[in-house]
């Protein structure tokens, strides 16, 4: 019976072969899986997405994106913003500050009264236009408030 033990715990530290894996594809990168999550998109205000995520990106080179939350988003060191696409009728676009950062809202645009977020819904290219400005401006305040943070 000790004999039968021995052979069956030496046939179970024998190591099982390897299981062969199929080569994954590599990673995109953030841009490559917003290009390719916008272009499977179907949404009635598209060209006002694409409008929107190249003002924020224009807005500041440390600005980047990827696909989080199950939509566009931007960030640089901490998220910033990302798409809320559900809605059918405007492009809302969540805006996240970190803790003491929230800015009165010069812009025009934002809206909420949340601890760490605002909102903003733009319904037409014209309304985006109108903002333009306002957005750069929040983009870039932002920055700054994370390099502070930083800093700090």
């Amino acid at each position: 019976m000790a004999a039968r033990k021995t052979q069956a715990k030496k046939a179970s530290a024998k190591k099982a072969p390897a299981k062969k894996t199929k080569a994954s594809a590599p990673k995109k990168s953030g841009p490559e899986e917003v290009a390719e999550y916008l272009k499977q998109l179907e949404h009635p205000l598209k060209a006002e997405i694409e409008a929107v995520r190249e003002l924020i990106l224009g807005a500041n080179r440390k600005i980047a994106e990827r696909v989080k939350w199950n939509a566009p988003s931007f960030y640089y060191q901490q998220d910033l913003a990302a798409f809320h696409l559900r809605p059918r009728d405007c492009v809302h676009v969540v805006f996240v500050f970190p803790q003491g950062t929230m800015p009165a809202d010069r812009f025009g645009f934002l809206e909420g009264d949340y601890k760490d977020r605002r909102m903003a819904r733009f319904r037409s290219m014209a309304e985006i236009q109108e903002h333009k400005a306002g957005l750069v401006k929040l983009v870039n305040h932002w920055v700054r408030a994370i390099d502070q943070l930083s800093a700090a």
